[in-house]
């Protein structure tokens, strides 16, 4: 790990996924990921779940 450097991610747009996704490859020790609620949204109100 990167010196035991810890962080909490927070994000939810699909274009989070990656930067989170190459600190975790790169060692980096994430202790937490905080999004928003599954909520419904859309024409006939669908569950749009965080990526």
């Amino acid at each position: 790990m990167k010196d035991e450097l810890r962080f909490v991610d927070m994000g939810t747009p699909e274009f989070a996924v990656e930067p989170l996704r190459r600190l975790t490859e790169g060692g980096y020790h994430v202790v937490g990921v905080i999004t928003m609620p599954d909520k419904p949204a859309g024409r006939g109100y669908k569950v749009q779940y965080s990526p």
